[in-house]
């Protein structure tokens, strides 16, 4: 029977993390993406909003829908300034989503080769034991045909 990998359950721990912190870090990405393209569509929508503000006003416009128009412009630009903290928020917590990923990927790392140097040496183990049975299968069969005159 082989031995087994004495740190075996803190590697498959280790790996349960890893998936965790792989899924998390996904999520955080696309809530990044959906942030982003939050404050794109208000920003655009913005942008839209000026444009007829200023036809409108080459058209003449009175003093109420003046209000309204500048009124709802200062309500978007709120509205994007509030999005902006969340794309900001968001993105930092996607940093921080990338930084335990690379930290835990490093543990896993660490626990794969300490695995893979501890079935080296249980290969090189098993190998030397062949070896040695080998050998001395090899010299009983010398000696028996040496110590036989037959």
């Amino acid at each position: 029977m082989s031995e087994k990998f004495p740190l075996q359950s803190l590697l498959d721990l280790a790996n349960v993390r890893m998936d965790e912190v792989t899924r998390e870090l996904g999520e955080l990405i696309a809530s990044e993406r959906s942030s982003q393209q939050k404050l794109e569509l208000l920003q655009g929508y913005r942008n839209e909003y000026s444009e007829r503000f200023v036809e409108a006003a080459r058209g003449g416009i009175g003093s109420e829908a003046m209000r309204n128009y500048t009124s709802f412009l200062n309500r978007i630009d709120e509205a994007i300034k509030a999005q902006r903290r969340i794309v900001e928020q968001s993105h930092l917590h996607t940093s921080q989503g990338q930084q335990q990923w690379v930290e835990q990927h490093t543990k896993v790392r660490a626990f794969d080769t300490l695995s893979q140097r501890f079935q080296d040496e249980l290969a090189r183990k098993t190998l030397r034991q062949e070896q040695r049975a080998s050998d001395e299968h090899a010299s009983r069969k010398f000696r028996k045909h040496h110590d036989d005159p037959s």
